[in-house]
């Protein structure tokens, strides 16, 4: 009868592939490190002289295990390589970047003269400091009640204002060459803003007009609300995210200032709206991800997944945005940039929007299946990289199909509106989706999702590959004992390590 016994093994392991032999991971032993049962047990090489080379590690005995491992000898780690790969596409391309900034950066959007119309035209703070209630007959310009059709909204309106009460609002500048003046404003029944006393609001300047028709209410001062709901944001940012949300918030101001003092005022001054928009994009893409998540590999991987992605849209873009020949120029706010800016590529602009559109989701979705990969990694660290792209790819399946969802049903509701419109007015679905208005937002919801959903694959084998070949028998550090797999002798009976 056989009992088993386990060898002694020296109290502590040579580092892997720097073994007593002849430099390819053999150890001391009769050349097939046979154990003591002589079963063929393939193990993992953990026996003395179980190293990194590329022969069979053997190790005492007569038990035959062999030990794959494909380095040789102290050779360089592949992580560092790996960082140098990296470095040798990022550093020229973040450089790059930095010309370009350099290169257009505008010095201030160009000055005008002011039109009056729409945003365009001076404003004042002001304060409702009275509201009375008036006859409608007494202040509108006709006091003949109207016989028309009262059915229509327009003969409805007509019917309120000449029979309804109105509101004689009393208002105060508050701020420029006229703080303190006041006037009044007739308030419809039918308005859809109604005035209150004590209420803030903003009031346009035309200097042009009658002195008592100069100063007209526009809108609400929304300041202190859009104020509160803003720290209340940075707060639970700071709170949940701690550090790393503050970051957040600080690569977001930083993204806004980008925004405002480079690409707007670029692209007012003639810049190509495209080449503004990539550079502008660029500039935030690295400063957000390498802020937000720190200058490693795995931050890398994401830039570059990132990249690839933007360049796939602005190509789709570039494409469908020609092909279906959208002008850009589809409602009053374009027309007036139009207008006042004539020089202003208005198809460009729109291809524009779309890749500054597009980045925030797609740091989103890159910096998250690369970090999966690196976690499923850390899982498993003997996972290959088609293992590590099978698995990540599926966790992306999952992602695309929320981000999608949400990308449309996001451009779906700031057009909810518009669609109503066209239901009211029975359209079909074609005659609708024909109309540059509504064919401008299908291009621009399509093409990101287009390029969000190749960011997945793209992103997770990059990250499998990096991940992959960053092993730590590259490294000349010992493999996790989690990592090894145990031989066994012959009954069974593990190994002790």
């Amino acid at each position: 009868m056989t009992t088993t016994q386990q060898p002694p093994f020296p109290p502590s392991e040579p580092p892997r592939g720097r073994g007593p032999g002849d430099g390819h991971g053999r150890g001391p032993g009769d050349g097939h490190g046979h154990g003591p049962d002589g079963d063929n047990g393939h193990g993992n090489g953990g026996g003395p002289g179980s190293g990194s080379g590329s022969g069979d590690a053997h190790g005492p005995g007569d038990g035959h295990g062999h030990g794959h491992s494909h380095s040789h000898g102290p050779a360089a780690p592949v992580s560092k390589h790996l960082r140098k790969v990296i470095a040798a596409v990022l550093i020229p391309f973040a450089a790059a970047v930095v010309v370009g900034l350099a290169v257009f950066w505008p010095g201030g959007a160009p000055s005008h003269e002011r039109t009056g119309v729409g945003f365009d035209r001076q404003t004042q703070q002001a304060t409702v400091t009275r509201v009375d209630q008036v006859d409608c007959k007494s202040v509108n310009a006709s006091g003949d009640t109207p016989t028309g059709d009262t059915s229509t909204p327009e003969g409805s309106s007509a019917q309120q204002q000449a029979t309804g009460d109105c509101k004689k609002a009393t208002i105060r500048i508050d701020t420029g060459k006229d703080k303190g003046r006041t006037f009044t404003e007739i308030v419809q029944p039918d308005q859809s803003r109604q005035l209150h006393q004590s209420e803030k609001v903003v009031v346009a300047y035309e200097p042009s007009a009658p002195k008592n028709l100069q100063y007209s209410v526009t809108d609400v001062n929304r300041k202190i609300p859009m104020a509160v709901l803003a720290g209340i944001f940075a707060l639970a940012v700071v709170v949940v995210g701690r550090m790393r949300g503050l970051m957040a918030l600080i690569a977001l101001a930083v993204s806004f200032l980008i925004l405002t003092l480079f690409i707007l005022p670029a692209i007012l001054q003639g810049s190509n709206p495209l080449v503004v928009a990539v550079i502008g994009a660029s500039a935030i893409m690295l400063i957000a991800l390498y802020m937000c998540h720190g200058l490693s590999a795995r931050t890398s991987v994401a830039v570059v997944g990132t990249l690839l992605s933007l360049v796939l849209i602005g190509l789709l873009g570039s494409a469908f945005i020609g092909w279906a020949a959208l002008t850009g120029n589809v409602d009053d706010n374009t027309g007036l940039i139009h207008g006042l800016y004539p020089s202003i590529d208005m198809s460009g602009l729109l291809l524009a929007g779309v890749i500054i559109g597009s980045l925030g989701v797609l740091d989103d979705v890159t910096v998250t299946q690369t970090s999966a990969v690196w976690e499923l990694h850390e899982a498993n660290p003997t996972m290959g990289w088609r293992g590590l792209y099978r698995a990540g790819i599926r966790i992306g399946r999952d992602h695309i199909a929320s981000v999608v969802n949400t990308l449309v049903l996001a451009y779906a509701g700031a057009a909810l509106p518009l669609l109503l419109l066209f239901s009211i007015a029975q359209s079909s679905v074609g005659t609708v989706a024909n109309s540059e208005l509504v064919a401008e937002e299908i291009v621009r919801t399509l093409v990101g999702s287009i390029g969000l959903v190749a960011s997945v694959p793209v992103t997770t084998a990059l990250a499998a590959l990096v991940v992959s070949a960053d092993r730590p028998s590259g490294t000349g550090a010992p493999a996790p004992a989690s990592a090894r797999t145990p031989a066994r002798g012959g009954k069974g009976r593990r190994r002790k390590h």
